[in-house]
């Protein structure tokens, strides 16, 4: 199955939903070697990009790419924001034309995404970023050939394992660079949020799967 224009509209509420349930959960994460602002900028950025969605009337999954990445970009100015305003706006152009959302079109989504965040980012795989888990999930569905549903259960669980193994590695870009081998035995913040990401995004599918 794959998801309607309609039904990629709870998509946003249930992103919305995460981020607000998970704020002080990323806050203290971010708070190690960050700046701790990593909760508020991901709560409030997707709950104005589900207000912004929400805000549309009939429009196609590309269109509610592009319109949440505009509100990503104007609600949290941050670096973390701003990346993840550039993956939907990569998002958008890597959509334009779907009527649906499946398996082909996640990978061509997430795919864009992840390149859209290395670029903007000016990140390499390795260097202990949201691209370590972004990467790992847009070649999940790349070589995916089952249903949405089951492809995203497993890009998810390839987020999840290459968010473990972020652990091991030692920051090299933004502040968390400045703490180097104090960042090593943590999970990467960034990634954090994109295995929140797609673990929503699997969900969503598989409720719609269901029925």
């Amino acid at each position: 199955m794959a998801l309607t224009a309609e039904q990629m509209r709870s998509l946003y509420t249930a992103w919305a939903e995460r981020f607000a349930a998970e704020r002080e959960a990323l806050i203290a994460l971010d708070g190690k070697v960050g700046d701790s602002d990593l909760g508020i900028t991901m709560s409030k950025g997707f709950a104005a990009a589900n207000e912004a969605v929400h805000g549309l009337d009939g429009a196609s999954v590309a269109g509610q790419m592009k319109a949440a990445g505009a509100a990503l970009a104007k609600a949290a100015p941050s670096t973390m924001g701003t990346l993840m305003a550039t993956g939907f706006l990569r998002g958008f152009k890597a959509l334009e034309g779907a009527e649906q959302f499946g398996t082909a079109e996640a990978a061509a989504f997430w795919r864009a995404y992840a390149d859209g965040v290395a670029q903007r980012g000016k990140a390499q795989l390795g260097d202990k970023t949201v691209l370590d888990v972004l990467d790992p999930i847009a070649a999940a569905l790349e070589g995916s050939d089952v249903g949405l549903s089951g492809a995203l259960e497993a890009a998810a669980e390839a987020a999840e394992e290459a968010l473990e193994a972020t652990k091991l590695m030692v920051a090299q870009h933004g502040k968390a660079a400045a703490f180097q081998e104090k960042s090593r035995g943590l999970p990467d913040a960034g990634g954090t949020v994109a295995l929140i990401l797609i673990e929503v995004m699997r969900d969503v599918a598989r409720d719609a799967a269901q029925g």
